[in-house]
């Protein structure tokens, strides 16, 4: 689980700069391994809420910490020497006795981009960042992950196609050609291998995440791997039967029988006429929604034949 400098200090975003301080005051005098020694638990909660503190006290490393949004994200950009470059608890810690940073009870461990960290005789705190300094600095990491957002049409999202998009990378603008698989949905993402930000210290780059959406279609509506479709067809139709032409997805028109006496909102299945399976292997279907039209206005000539058909029953 991503660790947050500020749970690790007790705080929220909101809090200040005097709030972080008295924080990392309070915490520093309970952890310290001078009250704690030979406590590795201890130890290690020392160094974090020291890395929390030297951050989220830095107004320019908190805002960038606040961009990314956990330590584990800000550590992918920044190795345990950016970290604590320029930074020194000299003055805090020896207003809590910990030793005089200048004595002969104390040394103090400096990166070697600059800045300080005061350490207990004997130098058994200082390996514990010294460890944590070699480990950012050179254990390879996986570069950032990507997301970007991609609406498609409903029939590439039927059919599959090819896309390409611009990325922009550091100074430089890569080109990235990929293929949209046949029959993904939307709320879909496709993931491609190694299209992400670069690695760090030699790791491998980060993923590139597409999130699909479909856009609206004037005539085609999706549900599932079926594809619906609504027909307009008259009264006398309906009552007698008819044959009509029905668009498909793929582009294909298909004649279809109306039989006779179909009721409004009927629905014909136009089997294998769907979306492919995006996983496995056939199609869903198409639905024609059957819609009546029932007419608002009438000849007189019309109006008499259906007296003569309600006189029938009709």
């Amino acid at each position: 689980m991503a660790e947050d400098y500020y749970k690790l200090l007790g705080l929220d975003k909101r809090a200040t700069a005097e709030d972080i301080k008295k924080a990392y005051r309070k915490l520093a005098l309970k952890w310290h391994p001078d009250k704690n020694p030979n406590n590795k638990a201890a130890e290690e909660k020392f160094k974090k809420i020291s890395e929390a503190y030297a951050v989220l006290s830095d107004p320019k490393k908190r805002e960038e910490y606040d961009t990314f949004g956990s330590a584990d994200q800000f550590r992918q950009r920044y190795t345990q020497e950016d970290i604590f470059r320029g930074f020194d608890l000299n003055d805090i810690l020896r207003s809590f006795g910990f030793g005089d940073p200048g004595g002969a009870g104390a040394r103090t461990f400096r990166t070697d981009r600059g800045g300080g960290f005061p350490f207990t005789q004997g130098g058994q705190f200082s390996d514990i960042f010294e460890g944590e300094r070699q480990r950012f600095s050179r254990v390879p990491q996986k570069g950032q992950d990507f997301e970007y957002n991609l609406s498609i049409t409903l029939e590439e999202s039927v059919l599959g196609a090819e896309k390409k998009l611009s990325l922009q990378k550091n100074d430089a603008v890569e080109e990235i050609n990929f293929k949209i698989p046949p029959g993904i949905n939307s709320g879909k993402k496709l993931r491609l291998t190694g299209k992400g930000g670069p690695g760090i210290d030699g790791g491998p780059p980060g993923d590139l995440y597409i999130n699909i959406s479909i856009m609206p279609h004037p005539i085609f509506a999706r549900d599932g791997n079926d594809i619906y479709i609504d027909k307009v067809i008259n009264f006398s139709q309906a009552v007698l039967g008819t044959s009509i032409d029905v668009p498909t997805i793929e582009g294909v028109t298909k004649r279809i029988k109306i039989p006779p006496g179909t009721q409004n909102n009927t629905k014909i299945r136009m089997k294998g006429f769907g979306v492919p399976r995006l996983k496995g292997t056939g199609k869903g279907d198409q639905f024609v929604k059957i819609i009546v039209d029932v007419p608002k206005k009438l000849t007189e000539r019309q109006i008499e034949l259906v007296r003569q058909l309600a006189e029938e029953g009709f």
